[in-house]
């Protein structure tokens, strides 16, 4: 059977938009009325990995919208793009596209390395940042030099790097993305279900899919040795005044708790962090309910 985009359009109480942006065409799910809160994803997944966030920020009063980003699900598949530059000027068209002036910019895995660099890279449209499983991208950085648990946590990173041989790992069946998503989750929870794993592994086959989100770590792993990656890395020094919630897995396995301390070093305006406990890597679906009651006490309190 061949796979195509559609498989992405899970339906719900949401609505399916597509909008143009920076020169491609974005896939958005989006429900409620209020302020928006723009959500990111991570790898291997796509937009669905909000599904229960969108429902609960919808019923408090916002506006809850989970893109596609560019290379995944049903968004466009271009060739090149996939610095965090781009990703940044994306996420500041898609909400431009969507008519808001700003939001507050949740994410999740390399979502939340995107979310963490949107106040400096597009401060005017971004309100606040909450990031889920990952620190600021220079403590990431710095944790992936000098820690050794997340030097080894970072295997597949090397991987990622080789040409072809991620793509077809990806793509000619589904036991590389689903065997990421049970290594990275808590040993304790019940998280991913049969079928939530045959759906992440199947998005992730869909045509130049797994291309792009290789894509994505190419450039954050070689970018460190080219003036692109040097220049990221300088503004990212630039001090975070807009409000940040960190939030982290006890059992995190892809970015491992004791690595992903030492933001606040990067953040004047407010700033919280909360480890929850027994959860791994996949924190919107693997507690999906504690992680909605923090984004929504955090989103009342912005005022």
């Amino acid at each position: 059977m061949t796979l195509d985009a559609s498989l992405a359009l899970v339906e719900g109480p949401w609505e399916h938009r597509f909008v143009a942006a920076n020169g491609a065409r974005f896939h958005v799910a989006e429900l409620g009325e209020g302020p928006t809160v723009l959500l990111l994803h991570g790898f291997p997944q796509f937009w669905w990995a909000w599904r229960h966030q969108l429902v609960a920020l919808a019923e408090a009063g916002y506006r809850a919208c989970a893109m596609d980003l560019r290379g995944y699900g049903a968004s466009d598949k271009p060739p090149r793009g996939y610095d965090t530059h781009t990703s940044a000027t994306d996420v500041a068209s898609v909400l431009r596209s969507l008519g808001a002036s700003s939001a507050a910019v949740v994410g999740h895995g390399w979502g939340g390395w995107i979310a963490w660099s949107m106040p400096t890279l597009q401060p005017t449209v971004t309100r606040a940042v909450a990031s889920l499983s990952m620190p600021h991208p220079l403590v990431f950085r710095k944790a992936s030099f000098s820690h050794a648990g997340q030097l080894r946590a970072n295997a597949y990173l090397g991987g990622l790097q080789r040409p072809f041989v991620p793509e077809r790992q990806m793509t000619v069946h589904g036991g590389y993305v689903q065997r990421l998503l049970r290594e990275w989750a808590s040993p304790e929870g019940i998280w991913p279900s049969p079928e939530e794993a045959r759906l992440y592994s199947d998005a992730m086959a869909l045509p130049f899919v797994a291309h792009s989100a290789a894509e994505y770590y190419r450039w954050v792993v070689r970018s460190q040795l080219r003036p692109d990656g040097w220049r990221f890395a300088a503004r990212m020094r630039t001090p975070i005044r807009v409000p940040v919630l960190q939030l982290h897995g006890e059992h995190d396995r892809a970015v491992l708790p004791s690595s992903a301390g030492g933001s606040e070093a990067y953040c004047e305006g407010r700033f919280e962090r909360h480890l929850l406990p027994r959860v791994g890597h996949f924190l919107p679906e693997e507690a999906p309910e504690l992680v909605s009651r923090h984004l929504v006490r955090w989103l009342d309190d912005l005022g």
